[in-house]
């Protein structure tokens, strides 16, 4: 278990509500954001102790992985200037009846405060261009011991909870497939051939197939147990990018909802990444040997720079790299 501080003063009745944490996943300027970084890190059974307007007024318990998913309709004007996507992580929030304030008890705090990316200041203020930090164990059993016993059998439920998949990035991509769909400016042959694209099929598939011939992890050669898999998302390319065949790989179904989801990844050179959020003993049982250093051979310069981006804007690594 791991311990989160979010700070949630502009969007807390709708995240509370909703049941879920959302970032941006850049600055507006588009430099990376050690803040939002976080949520790539957060796993099932992780505690959240959500602070608003100077208190701690919510624990959450974090259920599932980190994924892509556009900015929520609910938040309205704010964050006028976030980018349109962002990460998404579901946490079962219960809003507490003692409401400590930080600020009070600071002779106790401001001592295990880390020296990097701390979620207050040590004057006790909360800092505005914090949204998610991880807290070290120390400073969370304090806080704990302050709110009191309403925090011990959320505690007790985190342990052990299972994780809940993705629920809404299935419903995405169909609503960005119907806008194909309903555009008129794409020729018929060409909207049939990025629809299908989105599923690994059609021209997509053909095109892969002419520079993979295998599943890069398990070997596996038999075209009927394939999948086309995008390195850069579908949802994230536009239309030639959808049907370029350098933006694929060809997978085992398995694999690829590991490498779609950000458990697993590529460098230029061909070693594989695991991510630090995935779960080795099913990494395993998907037919990854975890325990061993795995280089899956190289990959065309056009292939790479799709990688890049699955690196980037995909794969679940620590904010600690930054």
């Amino acid at each position: 278990m791991r311990y989160w501080w979010v700070n949630q003063n502009q969007t807390y009745r709708q995240e509370v509500k909703g049941g879920y944490l959302w970032s941006p996943k850049r600055n507006a300027n588009k430099a990376r954001n050690p803040y939002y970084e976080s949520m790539r890190e957060v796993a099932p059974g992780d505690l959240v102790f959500s602070f608003m307007d100077t208190r701690i007024v919510a624990i959450g318990i974090a259920e599932s992985y980190c994924w892509e998913s556009p900015k929520p309709t609910e938040f309205g004007t704010a964050g006028q200037n976030w980018d349109h996507v962002g990460w998404k992580v579901k946490v079962a929030f219960t809003e507490l009846r003692h409401r400590v304030r930080p600020k009070d008890h600071m002779a106790i705090l401001a001592p295990l405060l880390p020296p990097k990316y701390s979620p207050l200041q040590e004057n006790g203020n909360g800092l505005q261009s914090v949204y998610l930090t991880e807290l070290p164990v120390p400073l969370a059993e304090v806080l704990i011991g302050l709110i009191g016993a309403e925090v011990e059998p959320l505690r007790a439920t985190a342990i052990g909870v299972p994780p809940v998949a993705a629920d809404d990035l299935d419903m995405w991509e169909h609503q960005m497939q119907k806008q194909v769909e309903a555009d008129p400016t794409i020729p018929d042959t060409d909207r049939t051939a990025i629809v299908r694209a989105r599923v690994g099929q059609g021209l997509f598939r053909q095109r892969v197939s002419q520079i993979e011939k295998r599943c890069r992890i398990t070997g596996v050669e038999n075209p009927t147990h394939l999948v086309a898999s995008h390195c850069k998302p579908w949802r994230d390319s536009n239309n030639e990018e959808r049907l370029n065949g350098e933006n694929g790989l060809l997978l085992t179904p398995s694999i690829d909802h590991l490498f779609d989801r950000g458990f697993i990844g590529f460098e230029d050179n061909g070693r594989l990444i695991i991510s630090p959020a995935a779960h080795r003993p099913s990494l395993q049982r998907m037919g990854i040997k975890v325990d061993e250093k795995i280089n899956v051979g190289s990959f065309t310069s056009a292939q790479r720079q799709f990688l890049d981006f699955h690196r980037d804007s995909v794969l679940l690594r620590s904010a600690n790299r930054l």
